[in-house]
């Protein structure tokens, strides 16, 4: 399946936050991420929680470094709501 991607407020509020070293990492899982979303390397899955929050199925990608990016799909298009470490599940 082909994706377009695109990147919530609310995401490049958090990838503010990150340090040069951290979202030098995040760059380099997103570029799997942008090829496919799921790929086991990056080990995607449900967070139940957020889902509830945002009315979506919420799901997570894991980056070295301890830090989570999430996202969601609406039809062909990958939302990426937020990323940091497993605080980004507390909403």
């Amino acid at each position: 399946m082909s994706y377009r991607f695109r990147a919530a407020r609310s995401f490049w509020r958090s990838w503010s936050k990150l340090s040069r070293e951290q979202q030098q990492t995040a760059r380099r899982a997103f570029s799997i991420f942008k090829q496919n979303p799921f790929d086991p390397r990056l080990r995607a899955h449900k967070i139940h929680r957020l889902s509830a929050h945002f009315g979506h199925t919420i799901y997570a990608v894991e980056i070295p470094g301890d830090l989570r990016a999430a996202f969601y799909l609406e039809g062909e298009t990958v939302w990426s709501v937020s990323i940091g470490t497993h605080d980004i599940y507390k909403r």
